[in-house]
């Protein structure tokens, strides 16, 4: 086995073992909502030393939160996906209007309740940004993920470099 390819294998099983462990990460720091964000990450091969894992355009924000500004279009209802996924308990509206001939309520008091607790939602991460990104983000999710990856293929790397050099300098030697 030629050292290109047993770099690409190490970097491979390297960049494997990175999604697995950012996937178990989402999870244990109660992050996973949808699984869309765990989903969504693939290991890409562009040629035999160069691997990106990649990922949900918002993907940072497992870390960073959301800061405050301009939202998506369609935000609230995007927020109400978020606490159905999520299994948020929402306590119901009840109308103090009674139904009659001329007027009858258009959603439930559970849909009502859930349609102005999303709106609460997307209205303070609009002005004020998430809580995560208040209280200044995290470090626990893929940081030390990427982290131990970069660690150990910069050890894989100097093993075989030096294994390399050292056969080279012996058959020099032996000249």
């Amino acid at each position: 086995m030629s050292t290109t390819e047993t770099i690409a294998d190490m970097l491979a099983a390297q960049f494997a073992t990175l999604r697995s462990e950012i996937d178990t990460a989402i999870t244990r720091a109660g992050e996973r909502a949808s699984g869309k964000t765990q989903a969504s990450m693939e290991v890409e091969r562009v040629s035999d030393w160069h691997y990106i894992l990649t990922g949900r355009p918002a993907f940072w924000t497992l870390e960073r939160g959301r800061a405050g500004g301009r939202v998506p279009r369609g935000f609230v209802g995007i927020i109400r996906q978020w606490i159905l996924d999520k299994g948020i308990a929402v306590a119901a509206k009840p109308y103090k209007r009674k139904p009659s001939p001329r007027w009858s309520p258009k959603y439930t008091p559970q849909e009502r309740g859930l349609r102005s607790m999303a709106g609460a939602i997307a209205y303070k991460i609009q002005k004020q940004g998430t809580a995560l990104h208040r209280k200044g983000g995290r470090k626990d999710v893929y940081t030390p993920a990427i982290d131990k990856t970069i660690n150990e293929v910069t050890k894989a790397l100097q093993t075989l470099f030096t294994a390399q050099y050292t056969s080279i300098n012996d058959k020099l030697k032996q000249k």
